[in-house]
């Protein structure tokens, strides 16, 4: 059973969820500051500081001993991904900062980093669910599917208040509560 690869998955649609409200954000009459804060928030606490670890700390490492290269090809792609979703993020939380400051033109750049993330991030999760994970389901034995699922699991349960992977689901439930269909 593909335990861990499938846990990923699980990831993306919620990854996938915070993607829409937040694009939502983008065509929203007026978004709160507070909000588009607990969305970079939840990018950078969920999709980054627990997906993307459980994928970098463990899932890409046990890949590499079954004889996959993380400076080159598939995981390396992956990597780069991950990074260049980072300057995304960058410019969002930088752009926010600028408009709490005054500078309304600000949220232009915000939509901008925003639409770039989102659609980097559709495309990444594509190519994962259907490669990827394809590719480490064929190499890691049921084995290591089991003992990385049990890490991941750690990982998702571990850390302080709101910061559970339940915790950041209710809180993306909370943002597509707010900004669901408002642009239709």
């Amino acid at each position: 059973m593909n335990f861990a690869t499938q846990n990923l998955e699980n990831d993306h649609v919620y990854i996938l969820r915070l993607i829409d409200v937040m694009e939502s954000m983008t065509t929203h009459p007026a978004p709160e500051i507070v909000d588009l804060e607990e969305a970079v928030e939840l990018v950078k606490c969920y999709a980054d500081g627990l997906h993307h670890a459980k994928e970098e700390t463990l899932l890409f490492p046990l890949m590499a001993e079954h004889g996959f290269s993380s400076n080159q090809g598939p995981v390396a792609m992956m990597l780069h991904e991950h990074t260049i979703g980072r300057a995304f993020v960058k410019g969002i939380s930088d752009n926010i900062e600028l408009l709490k400051d005054g500078d309304l033109s600000a949220f232009n750049l915000v939509c901008t980093n925003i639409r770039g993330y989102g659609e980097l991030l559709q495309n990444h999760i594509y190519k994962e669910n259907n490669m990827l994970f394809r590719m480490a389901d064929g190499a890691l034995t049921e084995s290591d599917q089991q003992s990385l699922f049990q890490q991941f699991e750690q990982l998702e349960n571990k850390g302080g208040p709101n910061s559970t992977k339940g915790d950041f689901i209710a809180r993306i439930a909370r943002l597509e509560q707010i900004y669901h269909n408002t642009n239709q």
